[in-house]
Order: structure tokens, then sequence, then C-alpha cells
């Protein structure tokens, strides 16, 4: 009975990432190599790749359409999680007044509840994962299209991504990084318009939230 159960989905702006990384998300841009030596007429340039691909128009707007399909679900699971307090806070209420059985009975429910629950956080939790992973590589794939041409065209011979954790990247001038102007050049050619002020939100986690073990006394 002394389980601990959180809501799922694991994905705010700044936790994406190591979402995408769990879920096994793969950039389509090669490896970056181990070490960069600058050699003579090398142009090297610098991207963050992953948040460059959430921070682009149609990137906003697909992740913030996962987040409303996700909506009915983590409303679900909030009221389960509540629905669970509550029977436990009853069942503190009604102290000695109830016979064995009829505790024995409150008992049982909460826990096939609590097991409905964690069934259904876990299955939501998978298909977030599928979901984001996919919405993120569709992009991605498009993203580096646009990258790879836009580094031919400016005459960059070698471009690192900073956004991984493998990145051999200590410092760099800012003037190597083309992050925003990739960014732009997909914008453009997505022709996907920029999403309205207050509008631009990466899909957010459900507040995490713990149900009390049947007879713990409530928090003040």
């Amino acid at each position: 009975m002394k389980r601990s159960l959180a809501l799922v989905c694991m994905l705010a702006s700044g936790l994406g990432f190591s979402a995408l990384a769990q879920a096994g998300a793969t950039d389509p841009a090669p490896s970056a190599p181990a070490a960069v030596a600058p050699t003579g007429g090398t142009k090297i340039a610098i991207i963050a790749f992953q948040p460059a691909v959430m921070q682009t128009n149609e990137g906003q707007r697909n992740f913030a359409d996962l987040q409303k399909k996700y909506e009915p679900k983590r409303e679900q699971l909030k009221q389960m999680s509540d629905e669970i307090d509550n029977l436990k806070k009853q069942l503190q209420a009604a102290g000695n007044n109830l016979s064995d059985t009829e505790r024995q009975n409150r008992l049982r429910t909460i826990d096939e509840k609590e097991k409905a629950y964690q069934r259904l956080g876990e299955d939501t939790q998978n298909d977030f994962q599928q979901d984001l992973q996919n919405t993120y590589q569709q992009i991605a794939e498009k993203f580096y299209n646009v990258l790879q041409g836009y580094a031919q065209q400016n005459g960059y011979s070698v471009v690192i991504d900073s956004s991984s954790q493998a990145s051999p990247v200590l410092w760099a001038s800012e003037a190597t990084n083309i992050t925003n102007a990739v960014i732009q050049a997909y914008n453009q050619k997505s022709g996907v318009p920029a999403p309205a002020a207050g509008s631009a939100a990466a899909p957010a986690a459900p507040t995490p939230h713990t149900t009390r073990p049947a007879g713990a006394a409530p928090k003040n």
C-alpha cells in the first residue's frame, strides 16, 4: 500500500531533451568528431541542434499540439489521483467506527484504484514518449537538410552540434553559432507562421502528485 504514484509524461522545456534521449531519439546528422583541430582554410560553425528543432515555428506548433493531445489523459490521471486521496481521507476519518470487514473492503477498493492509476500512468508515459520521439524526428530530418544546405552555401566545412552530450566544444565565439540563422532559414522554407504570443509552449509535464498511504494523516 505504501507506494508513491507520480503523474507521468515527463516533458517540460528544460527536461525535453533528456526525455528524448531516454526515448531513444537520434539526430539525423553524423556524429561529431572526438576533437576539432582548426586548419588553414577550414570554416567551422556550431549549432544547438535539438533546441533549434524545437524552436522552429513548426516545432513549436507540433509540440504544442502534442501537449493538447495528452491533456485529457493528464486530467484523467489527476481525477483518479484525487479520488484515491479522498477515499483515504474518508478511511482515516472513519477511524475505529468501521467493522473489520468494511475496512478491508475499503482498503481493497483503494488498492484496485491505485493499480489502475499506475497502469494508466505507465501506458500514458510510454505513448507520450513514443509520440514525442516521432514528432521530434520528423522535424529533425527536415531541419538537417536545411542545415546542410545553409552550411554549403556559406562555405562551412564542419558544423558541430553543441547540444550533444558528446560535443567536443569547450568554448566558441558567438560568431560561429549559426543556430538562429538556420532556424530562420527553416521557418522560411517550411512556411509555418510564428505561433501567437504566449502559445509557443513545449509539452509541459503534469505537476508531480503523490498519493498518501491508506491511513496516513493528511499534511497540514
